[in-house]
């Protein structure tokens, strides 16, 4: 085979070789789910549907997960002034793990009108992951603390997860044994709305691996060429 033709295949070989381990990459997956609340307020029980979206992008050793509402849920019956409402919600883990994570965000940054559905900020934690595998989050309940009184709503509908990662534990350790919440870290953040994928560290790392693969065949075209070379210059 000519110089030309097996650098051609060689450069064919690293760029299919880099293809390969990102489709074989861990995918991660999120939807927007519609969930049905019923709200125990001071005033009795309300019910309120709302989209959910919940993203998490890779942080550290751990996940940034951020819990966001497309639509207002509960209201009260008087006027809530700048600060007066404080959110915080917990996420439902399953899969690979189990528990639930704690999420929270910033009071209201504006007045909401009385008998007005009370529009959630984004809510974020923190997700380190205990174990290996496919970990689902699943919206939970949801606390709106206003003008000292305490608002409580649940999901009714049993609704599916809205966020799917392929994570994996500090260690590598896979099916080991936990208990109890998963730690959580919040502030306040702008997630948006809508489905996105997640970016994800197992998915980073294939890109990584995919380049190194291109690299080394890469490396070895060229040393192909100088040895093609010398021996064309020993005939000589």
């Amino acid at each position: 085979m000519s110089y030309p033709k097996r650098t051609a295949a060689l450069a064919s070989a690293a760029a299919l070789a880099g293809a390969a381990v990102l489709l074989a990459a861990p995918a991660a997956h999120a939807d927007v789910v519609d969930v049905n609340y019923q709200c125990k307020t001071p005033i009795g029980q309300k019910r309120a549907l709302s989209p959910i979206d919940i993203k998490g992008v890779r942080s550290g050793s751990g996940y940034r997960i951020t819990m966001s509402w497309q639509k207002g849920v509960s209201s009260s019956p008087v006027e809530l002034g700048k600060g007066a409402m404080s959110p915080s919600a917990t996420i439902r883990l399953g899969g690979a793990d189990s528990g639930t994570l704690a999420v929270s965000g910033p009071p209201n940054a504006a007045a909401i009108p009385a008998n007005t559905p009370i529009k959630i900020s984004d809510l974020t934690g923190t997700y380190t992951p205990r174990k290996t595998g496919k970990v689902t989050f699943t919206a939970a309940t949801l606390t709106i603390k206003a003008l000292g009184t305490t608002t409580t709503c649940t999901p009714t509908n049993n609704p599916k997860p809205s966020l799917t990662l392929d994570v994996t534990a500090a260690g590598g350790a896979s099916n080991a044994s936990s208990s109890g919440s998963s730690s959580a870290s919040s502030s306040g953040g702008s997630g948006g709305s809508g489905a996105q994928l997640p970016q994800t560290g197992p998915e980073d790392s294939a890109v990584a691996l995919g380049t190194l693969g291109g690299t080394v065949l890469l490396a070895g075209a060229a040393g192909d060429l100088w040895l093609t070379r010398r021996n064309q210059a020993v005939r000589r």
